[in-house]
């Protein structure tokens, strides 16, 4: 039996070959003595052991050793709990608080918020209700940290109903509460609710944070909310804030949505630090503007600047040329991305930019050709692009073929026979009026011609 001298030594040595361990291998090694020494229920050497498991992206070894232990102190638990957490380890993170259930190791204040924040990630709505419950009969759920892990899973799930019953049982609320609960209503589409959130953050005398910033930016910039996202721009400046790359990008994003792009230049150029999501925002602007001649003068001191262009961009320059009628540009550029110049293929979002830019041009076969050369099935967006533009340059043929083409692939869908029965009376073809009718009918749709073209209006309203 060791002596407790002999046991502190060991110990000291496993942690500082823990601290300085850099291999699979070695943590292999180590995890083997830890179960020949028994070491493995030392909280401390667990930690060390944990962090370096997370380092080297072992941590489906640390569960293994760890779960062999029926009464792990909840310290360990925690740990695990927590890594399992930032590597976004959902599944892990549910097998040790089922391991902590079975074997009766009660959660505290600190577990709830890691295995929240697990379920948060993954959706996890169901499980989460259920430890929301345990959380009331342990009586955990006056601890503030707890109660915004709780708004922060419904808010992920969207559950803006439940989220919003918890804010308002809610004793005291921080900043935090607040910035979940509008980040929620942001995420779940209703910009609108998320600024009515921002604006009672204030009468409640809460001083938001550069998170809340950001989200309340973002919320202004969907909902075109352009006085006030000019009232979150002047608090920022009369704060002293500095614009770095986050903050700034998203005012940038909030001054394009918002037709005031040149705004977002001036932001752009006070800004020390820029990534390609804030060079991204200003090209989008302008191409929001229908302003191709600059985004394309963006896009090359881009690339002059030493910032590489990601998918995004590349799809902001194609569609904003498409727009603007910029033909060989447009060519050049996807042209080089096929050839690899900017280190990645063209996505189907990018040949759906070049279809509907060919198709509105009237380059109708170059755009026949693109959808069959592609290495993806065409998708409805294309297709709808090249009737688009097979209508505006009275290729009827093309047309004809294309509008079958969308009644195959979405025979359901009463707007593409809206698009057959009116090309057909275009061309005066009254007895194919009939049939297309006729074959509504026979498929038993249940909307009439008249709805149906209601519907195709909406559609097409959408794509322009």
């Amino acid at each position: 039996m060791r002596s407790a001298s002999e046991f502190n030594s060991l110990s000291l040595r496993i942690i500082q070959h823990l601290d300085i361990c850099n291999s699979p291998n070695h943590i292999y090694q180590i995890k083997a003595q830890l179960i020949v020494q028994n070491l493995h229920s030392d909280t401390q050497i667990a930690y060390r052991f944990i962090n370096a498991c997370q380092s080297q992206k072992l941590l489906d070894s640390a569960l293994c050793l760890f779960s062999q232990l029926p009464r792990l102190h909840i310290f360990t638990c925690n740990t695990l709990l927590r890594a399992f957490s930032h590597a976004h380890s959902f599944g892990n993170s549910l097998s040790l608080y089922s391991h902590m259930h079975k074997n009766s190791i009660s959660p505290n204040n600190y577990t709830f918020p890691f295995i929240l924040k697990s379920l948060s990630d993954g959706r996890g709505l169901k499980l989460g209700q259920s430890v929301h419950t345990q959380i009331v009969k342990l009586g955990n759920f006056d601890d503030i940290y707890v109660q915004n892990s709780i708004l922060d899973l419904y808010a992920s799930c969207g559950e803006m109903g439940l989220c919003g019953k918890v804010f308002d049982e809610m004793p005291q609320r921080d900043v935090v509460s607040w910035t979940v609960l509008l980040n929620g209503h942001r995420m779940a589409g209703k910009f609108d609710e998320a600024l009515v959130v921002f604006m009672k953050m204030q009468d409640a005398g809460v001083v938001p944070n550069q998170v809340t910033m950001v989200n309340a930016l973002a919320a202004c910039a969907s909902f075109g909310a352009l006085e006030m996202g000019i009232w979150i721009h002047d608090c920022i400046r009369r704060n002293g804030w500095d614009l770095d790359v986050v903050l700034g990008t998203v005012l940038i994003h909030m001054y394009g949505k918002c037709g005031k792009i040149e705004d977002g230049v001036s932001i752009f150029q006070c800004m020390k630090k820029k990534n390609a999501y804030t060079w991204n925002a200003l090209i989008k602007g302008f191409a929001l503007a229908e302003n191709g001649g600059e985004v394309l003068s963006w896009f090359s001191k881009m690339e002059n600047g030493g910032i590489k262009p990601d998918e995004v961009t590349l799809i902001t320059v194609i569609s904003a040329c498409a727009h603007s009628g910029l033909v060989q540009e447009a060519r050049e550029i996807f042209c080089s991305l096929l050839d690899g110049k900017y280190g990645f293929s063209p996505g189907v979002k990018h040949y759906a930019c070049m279809v509907d830019l060919l198709a509105r041009s009237g380059c109708l076969e170059d755009a026949v050709c693109l959808i069959r050369e592609m290495p993806f099935e065409p998708t409805i967006t294309m297709w709808g692009a090249l009737l688009a533009g097979g209508r505006i340059h009275r290729d009827f043929n093309l047309c004809e073929f294309v509008a079958w083409k969308l009644v195959e692939l979405e025979p359901a869908n009463g707007a593409h026979y809206v698009v057959l029965s009116n090309l057909y009376a275009d061309m005066g073809r009254w007895t194919d009026v009939c049939k297309v009718r006729d074959l509504m009918k026979a498929r038993g749709m249940t909307k009439d011609l008249a709805s149906s073209q209601l519907e195709y209006e909406n559609q097409k309203q959408i794509c322009m």
